[in-house]
């Protein structure tokens, strides 16, 4: 009796870290804080600072920012506080929180999760970000105290953040997988144009994305909880291009 009660204790165990950690307030987890800790380790290194390497990276963040659209600094600047629903400019405006609650609450966990790996890892390498023409010192647009000191720079949190969604809403929207990839893309790139990260960091927070998703996509309570905002989202008309 005491064995089948060891063996019955060690499977509910193992049942539990498969489906997910929980959160104080009891709400599930997907990825708890070790896994999400392990998943840094496919981040090299960035560039030594001041190497030829590190010099020429932050070159190209100074020619893009010193030749921004107007298009693109705009839409930079509206992409600062920034979350799964952006992807309404390539998915329409039917894809909207208060319409798709089951999808709002997957993603909200997800960007949680994906903030505490990306945070770690920013503290971790301690990369400075750019200064593009000297605005860290100049500052014209009043970024300093909001963005250049803010936090580091590699990988970048938005980078990471798009590739993870795009990820998961190609799982949910197959017929919508190129379109959510490609703005996921330029959400990374405009972080280049902002002038708050070089192609480097941009890069790393695709490959951690990546990496982040397919360790999402391995969670059973991910999945069904992503099968039931695939669902919402085909019964809002959302699965199909317009």
């Amino acid at each position: 009796m005491i064995l089948a009660h060891s063996v019955r204790r060690a499977l509910l165990c193992g049942l539990l870290l498969l489906v997910g950690a929980a959160h104080a307030d009891g709400a599930t987890r997907y990825l708890d804080d070790a896994r999400l800790h392990q998943l840094q380790s496919v981040l090299a290194p960035p560039s030594v600072p001041g190497s030829p390497e590190d010099q020429a990276d932050r070159a190209v963040t100074d020619q893009a920012y010193a030749h921004r659209s107007d298009a693109d600094n705009a839409l930079s600047h509206q992409e600062e506080s920034f979350d799964v629903f952006a992807f309404a400019r390539v998915l329409g405006p039917g894809f909207d929180a208060a319409r798709l609650p089951r999808t709002a609450a997957l993603f909200a966990e997800v960007q949680k999760e994906t903030g505490k790996a990306v945070k770690e890892a920013k503290n971790h390498w301690e990369r400075e970000r750019p200064c593009p023409l000297d605005s860290c010192r100049k500052d014209p647009e009043g970024d300093e105290k909001d963005l250049k000191k803010k936090s580091y720079g590699y990988p970048s949190g938005h980078s990471t953040r798009a590739t993870v969604f795009a990820i998961l809403l190609a799982q949910a929207l197959p017929g919508r997988a190129d379109a959510v990839a490609g703005y996921a893309r330029d959400v990374g790139w405009r972080r280049v144009v902002r002038g708050v990260h070089t192609p480097q960091d941009i890069y790393a927070g695709r490959v951690f994305g990546q990496a982040l998703a397919a360790a999402f996509l391995a969670n059973p309570a991910l999945r069904r909880d992503l099968d039931a905002a695939a669902k919402e989202l085909k019964d809002a008309g959302l699965a199909a291009a317009p």
